[in-house]
């Protein structure tokens, strides 16, 4: 075996090694890899990116791969050198039951249970960009979004958190274990706190004091959010609402959530931003363009859409106006989400996709999982070994309904995609059919595949596949006859002042305020949307405070950066990208 390929099944990380092979880096090479060099040759796993550039670091010390204890993976990332005032979401992960075991087991034995579940903790937020900053006992401190800041922190922690649960609750150690965590996002000075010759990287503010105390509230494996964290994730999650709560150290009482599980809606898009959909401008062509294809793929023509544009720009939005549109004439719609979370899952989209088109619940039994997939399937009239296939791909049980498949593993992988290709094929006997791939640069390769294969079998087909992605993914298929490429643009000034007054209505803000807004959106349109949102709010509650005698307000200012700060370098110092916190200013008034 190579030394590279060793190194990276130590790691965990083996599924790399054919692309580190193919791009000729050996070991010599990895302490000159940065993070875009890393996603550059495919690890798309921000997770995945950070685990590799902290064994590399590890190298540069001289070290073999082997992963560090626990207690020294905080110095293998080195934050910024200046501190800065930034938002930042901040988890809190604690051992229930410490104590108690502390007087009933030997110290050596106790040692051994607190690294089991310290190790477990660091490779868990590690996986979802988790950076682990202190341990506090048997407590661990994780910060998201710091020292490196990306667009969905708070998302990935409430995900890191309900994974970490499962994972302590699992552990096989001396005795069972259970955790419980907290997490609070919002404001904080971050990097370099002490102006000295010794120098501490941490968050200082109220939000690592919140995230702490919230643990007061956590039933042992509960996942416990703070507000402002809720306020973020939209319908992510399924919640539970514990009320508000007064907690030591804090001044007044605090809202707090129970996350329960991911919830089960459709995409992203209607999770975030659910019941609030603003007007569509600026984008009149692009509509009609996708009207005429499917219009075309009606009669039997299929059609394939890429939509391709910068994260905020409006593609969701545009497939949207275009569901909308649609409802009255008979069709089948489709619609598929590639997750930035699942991007090594093998169909993941495809299976989200049948198991919401199914009804699968949570709580529902593998039996009662069956009868449902039975009755969607009996749609299309699905044959039993096209069951037999699906019934596996959704890791359900063969009763004894379906034959029993004697395949190898190669031959299960193209006779799923032969089936699901079929099922498409049965649809548009009784419908036309609308097919939807949503940010296809998550895909994982087998749904790659089938994708390829159904874009070539639509062409007599009525199909219209709409998919959507990022400029980095590159489609395959781009440069067929019955293939449109259509990159959406930003908006013209004149166009993002039309969405300023749709949100603010009566409460327009000053022509000087409107230009700065205009300015530092950059013509992205979600980031117009949230800039004059947080503007008109900031509006409200200041006029809230003041009374006639007080006189007239001061003019309010757009601010020049975010709170997120650093949260939209990725995209330009005053670029909005999915998820960040972009309705927290600076100096709102």
């Amino acid at each position: 075996m190579q030394p590279i390929t060793d190194w990276l099944q130590k790691l965990g990380l083996g599924q790399y090694a054919q692309r580190f092979v193919e791009n000729d880096i050996n070991l010599a090479i990895l302490p000159d890899l940065t993070d875009q060099d890393l996603k550059d040759i495919g690890v798309a796993s921000f997770g995945h990116r950070r685990q590799l550039l902290r064994a590399i670091t590890e190298l540069k010390d001289g070290e073999t791969g082997t992963p560090k204890p626990a207690t020294e993976y905080t110095a293998s990332v080195t934050p910024h050198d200046t501190a800065e005032r930034r938002q930042v979401t901040v988890m809190f992960s604690d051992l229930v039951g410490s104590t108690a075991l502390s007087a009933r087991m030997d110290p050596e034995d106790l040692r051994e249970v607190i690294s089991a579940y310290q190790k477990c903790v660091v490779e868990t937020v590690g996986r979802f960009g988790g950076f682990v900053a202190k341990y506090i006992g048997d407590g661990v401190m994780v910060y998201f979004g710091y020292p490196e800041a990306y667009e969905d922190e708070a998302e990935q922690a409430v995900r890191a958190g309900l994974e970490l649960v499962a994972s302590v609750k699992s552990l096989r150690t001396r005795v069972p274990l259970q955790a419980r965590v907290s997490i609070a996002t919002g404001l904080a000075v971050v990097g370099d706190l002490i102006a000295s010759e010794v120098h501490e990287q941490g968050v200082v503010g109220d939000i690592p004091n919140l995230a702490a105390r919230l643990q007061g509230i956590a039933e042992p494996n509960m996942v416990v959010i703070a507000e402002d964290t809720r306020e973020l994730l939209g319908n992510l999650f399924e919640l539970e609402d514990l009320g508000a709560r007064d907690i030591r150290g804090i001044a007044k009482s605090v809202r707090a959530w129970a996350t329960l599980r991911p919830s089960t809606v459709e995409g992203r898009f209607e999770a975030l931003r659910a019941g609030s959909l603003t007007a569509l401008v600026g984008r009149e062509e692009e509509l009609e363009l996708l009207h005429r294809r499917w219009a075309k793929a009606k009669t039997g023509e299929g059609q394939v859409v890429s939509l391709s544009g910068e994260a905020g720009i409006g593609k969701s939005r545009l497939t949207a106006a275009l569901l909308e549109a649609i409802v009255p004439e008979p069709h089948t719609r489709l619609r598929n989400f590639c997750s930035p979370h699942h991007i090594h899952s093998a169909l993941y989209p495809i299976v989200r996709q049948m198991e919401r088109a199914a009804g699968f619940m949570h709580d529902d039994t593998s039996q009662g999982r069956l009868e449902k997939l039975n009755a969607l399937l009996a749609q299309t009239s699905t044959s039993d070994h096209d069951a037999a296939l699906f019934a596996e791909m959704l890791s359900l049980p063969n009763d004894g309904r379906y034959p029993a498949l004697e395949l190898t593993p190669q031959q299960r992988r193209q006779r799923t995609l032969d089936a699901l290709v079929s099922q498409v094929t049965a649809f548009t006997r009784q419908k036309p059919v609308l097919m939807i791939f949503e940010d296809a640069q998550w895909t994982d390769p087998t749904t790659l595949e089938l994708f390829s294969r159904v874009v070539d079998r639509i062409k007599r087909l009525r199909v219209l596949l709409l998919m959507t992605f990022r400029p980095e993914f590159k489609p395959p298929w781009i440069g067929l006859p019955h293939v449109t490429s259509c990159t959406i643009n930003r908006l013209a000034a004149r166009e993002v002042s039309i969405i300023i007054d749709h949100i603010a209505g009566s409460e327009a803000p000053l022509a000087s305020i409107r230009q700065d807004i205009i300015e530092r959106t950059d013509g992205i349109p979600l980031f117009v949307e949230e800039m004059t949102k947080a503007v008109v709010e900031a509006g409200n509650e200041r006029a809230a405070k003041h009374t006639a005698a007080a006189g007239p307000l001061p003019g309010l200012a757009v601010p020049a950066s975010l709170h997120g700060g650093q949260g939209c370098t990725r995209n330009g110092p005053s670029r909005h990208i999915d998820g960040c916190a972009c309705r927290y200013f600076d100096d709102v008034y």
